[in-house]
C-alpha cells in the first residue's frame, strides 16, 4: 500500500550520541526520506550551514516567529532556543516518504500531541564515558560547556520509556542496521495499521469466499 502522506520519525539522543549523523547517512541511502529542519538561536559550527543543519535566527526573528504562532514547538536547551516550524513539517510531511525530525526529549513531548502516529526513537552511546569522549573528541565545546551537555544527558535519559524504540550507537556498523530495521518496522507497522481500518470498514467482507467452488 503506498504512502499517501510522510511518516514521521522523531529522533532525540544526548548531544554526541550520533543521532544526526546516523540519520544523515540513513537519508543518503534512501531516496524517499529527508530531514525537517529545526530553528535555533545558537551559532552555526565550522561544519554547518543554514538551510541545511539549522535555521540559524538570532532572538529577535526567533521571538517574532513565536509570537506569530509559526512554530509546533519550541524550548530553551543549554542557554539557546530551539523549534520546529509548522511549515517545514507539513510541507515533508505532504510530499510522502519517511520524514526525520531530529529534536531534544522536551521538543518531542510537545511533537507527540500533535503527531501521535509518528515513530519515536531514542539513540545513546554504549556509556557515560563514551559520550563524554564523543564531545572532547569534537572539539566544538568548552570543558563547562561539556559538563553541562552531561548533566542534560543525564535528565534526558529518564524520558526513554516514552519513545518506541532505543538504539544503542555503540558500533559504526551496526548502528545504522539498527535504525534501517527500525524505519522497516514502523513503515510495516503503519501498513499493517491500514489494512486493519480496512476490515474495519468492511473492505475485506467477501475475502476468502470462492465462487467457483460447487
Amino acid at each position: 500500500m503506498p504512502d499517501r502522506k510522510g511518516l514521521l520519525v522523531v529522533v532525540s539522543g544526548p548531544a554526541g550520541s550520533g543521532k544526526t549523523t546516523l540519520v544523515n547517512r540513513f537519508i543518503s541511502e534512501d531516496h524517499n526520506t529527508r530531514r525537517a529542519i529545526t530553528a535555533t538561536t545558537r551559532k552555526p559550527r565550522p561544519d554547518e550551514q543554514d538551510g541545511v543543519d539549522y535555521y540559524f535566527l538570532d532572538e529577535g526573528e526567533f521571538k517574532r516567529r513565536v509570537e506569530a504562532g509559526e512554530f509546533v514547538e519550541h524550548t530553551i536547551f543549554n542557554s539557546h532556543h530551539y523549534g520546529t516550524l509548522h511549515r517545514e513539517l507539513n510541507d515533508n510531511l505532504a510530499r510522502g516518504g519517511v520524514v526525520f525530525l531530529v529534536i531534544e526529549v522536551e521538543g518531542a513531548e510537545a511533537i507527540k500531541s500533535f503527531f501521535p502516529a509518528a515513530a519515536f526513537i531514542f539513540i545513546i552511546p554504549p556509556t557515560p564515558e563514551a559520550l563524554r569522549k564523543r564531545l572532547e573528541i569534537r572539539g566544538t565545546e568548552s570543558q563547562k560547556d561539556i559538563e553541562e551537555r552531561l548533566t542534560i544527558a543525564k535528565k534526558e535519559m529518564q524520558h526513554l520509556g516514552e519513545y518506541d524504540y532505543l538504539i544503542i550507537n555503540a558500533a559504526p556498523v551496526l548502528a545504522p542496521l539498527d535504525l534501517k530495521a527500525v524505519i522497516r518496522a514502523a513503515r510495516r507497522s503503519r501498513i499493517i495499521g491500514g489494512e486493519r481500518e480496512r476490515w474495519i470498514r468492511g473492505d475485506f467482507a467477501d475475502w476468502g469466499k470462492d465462487k467457483h467452488r460447487g
